[in-house]
């Protein structure tokens, strides 16, 4: 023992500390490996001279522990947590832009899986009228087409289950061909007629009949088959400069509204020749032109409304030796030109519709402000699946209605009064609607129903028989012949 002593004192002598003191320091490693040896040696030498604070017990592992934990950590590092994704399946080819649109607004006209109507006869020239009154009749192939191009046919309209387009002549329809032929085209007279009526009454379908028999007639048709679309601000428009008070074109429309009336009527506008020369277009027209040649100078929606007021001049020239076809209008939709619309001034006040040039125009022809010297039908029909409350067009029309049955009764006519406790009442839509016309529209007689009846049987679409008592229960379920309320009762399960 004493051997082993007298080594360790020769160890720690003065020469041997000397040395160790003048060795290389080892490059010391970092805080956290320090301190898991500190904290291994605390626990393996716990009697040891050091500080209380820094003792731990024997059985401790959480220094160690923390110190392995914090050791694979690096520094930027986040931690994600990621989950399995599902592979996508496949669901065959992805709906285009547009295309639900499309197929909501498609318009078919025939179906060859309905059966061919034996005895159907073509809608002639001389046909509409008085004589075939409630029959079915076709339209010919031409004037389908044309129809289609002036966009008279609705998405709505149950064409697409029978073999070809048929029209049920009507008694308004006869009435009313028998003025275009008379009043308008011999005598040429001007026709402003509001066609007014209850939902699903047959409205837009008088005015497809009107229209074929304008095309028949050789009448020049124009139509606007969506008013909404005028006011609504889903069209361009802008200001016309130096016009007091201001007024407001719709290029685009205007444009596209020449280009349908000249596919619906280029034969005919191929053999109408211009009287003057139109030199201020940016496309100018030289006297002796047809007037296709003048509407297809409008190759940009910039030059369409020069375009069409030069095409209107021509057309309600009173001194001019050409000859000139009577000008049939057709309006879809009434309410919506007849009140403020939903385009904003530069001051973000709203513009009434009649400050729109476009809209100016058909309330001018519908009021009886326009002249048309060669004759001319205004028809404009009511809407009440899409319009806005218009107490105003309310309010006229029923005071043209008792002023009609006062002045075919021969008595004085007590018109209905403005509602004192409403101020919304339009003094321009009053002035614009104070001379026209009104054809209340009503449900189909019993025999124009057995008609109509007996075309659906005929044609495979309606399964069970055809007679009286069968025809006045659908007449009676349909609210006495509203020709909707038929379709609705007898053809709706066939809708697709």
């Amino acid at each position: 023992m004493a051997s082993v002593a007298n080594c360790s004192r020769r160890l720690l002598s003065r020469s041997s500390t000397g040395l160790v003191q003048n060795l290389p320091l080892r490059p010391q490693t970092s805080w956290l490996v320090a301190a898991g040896l500190v904290a291994a040696r605390s626990a393996a030498a716990p009697n040891s001279l050091s500080s209380p604070t820094s003792a731990t017990s024997s059985f401790s592992t959480s220094s160690a522990a923390r110190a392995k934990a914090v050791a694979h950590v690096r520094a930027g590092k986040q931690v994600q947590v990621s989950r399995k994704k599902k592979k996508p399946m496949s669901r065959g080819k992805d709906i285009a832009p547009g295309e639900r649109k499309a197929y909501r607004k498609r318009i078919v006209l025939s179906n060859n899986n309905a059966l061919e109507v034996p005895g159907l006869e073509e809608l002639a020239q001389p046909d509409a009228t008085v004589v075939n009154a409630g029959r079915i009749m076709a339209l010919p192939d031409a004037v389908v087409d044309q129809l289609r191009a002036i966009e008279a046919f609705k998405p709505t309209q149950n064409f697409s289950l029978f073999r070809r387009p048929s029209l049920l002549v009507r008694d308004e329809t006869a009435e009313l061909a028998k003025k275009l032929q008379e009043d308008v085209a011999a005598s040429k007279k001007t026709l402003r007629v509001v066609i007014d009526g209850e939902r699903l009454s047959g409205k837009s379908t008088m005015l497809q009949q009107v229209m074929a028999h304008g095309f028949l007639n050789d009448f020049l048709v124009f139509s606007i088959p969506e008013c909404h679309e005028l006011t609504t601000a889903c069209t361009e428009y802008a200001a016309i400069p130096g016009s007091d008070p201001v007024q407001y074109i719709q290029a685009n429309y205007t444009l596209r509204v020449l280009k349908t009336t000249l596919a619906a009527n280029n034969e005919l506008l191929g053999k109408l020749k211009t009287a003057r020369n139109h030199d201020k277009l940016a496309n100018p027209v030289t006297a002796g032109s047809t007037l296709r040649d003048l509407i297809n100078s409008a190759k940009e929606p910039d030059h369409a409304w020069a375009v069409f007021s030069a095409l209107w001049s021509e057309l309600t020239d009173a001194e001019t030796s050409l000859p000139r076809p009577p000008v049939l209008i057709t309006v879809d939709g009434l309410a919506h030109i007849m009140r403020t619309s939903d385009y904003r001034n530069t001051a973000f006040e709203p513009i009434h519709s009649h400050d729109l040039v476009l809209v100016r125009f058909l309330v001018d022809a519908l009021g009886g402000a326009t002249r048309f010297p060669h004759g001319a039908a205004i028809l404009a029909a009511t809407t009440y699946g899409n319009a806005p409350k218009n107490p105003s067009l309310d309010l006229a029309l029923a005071q043209r209605r008792v002023e009609q049955r006062a002045t075919a009764a021969g008595e004085a006519a007590q018109l209905p009064t403005r509602d004192p406790y409403f101020r919304g009442y339009d003094d321009r839509v009053a002035a614009a609607l104070q001379t026209v016309a009104v054809l209340q529209l009503k449900g189909v007689s019993k025999t124009e129903t057995r008609a109509l009846l007996e075309y659906w049987a005929a044609s495979g679409v309606l399964r069970q028989r055809v007679d009286e008592r069968a025809v006045l229960a659908s007449w009676t379920l349909a609210g006495n012949g509203v020709v909707g309320e038929l379709e609705r009762t007898l053809l709706k399960s066939l809708q697709v």
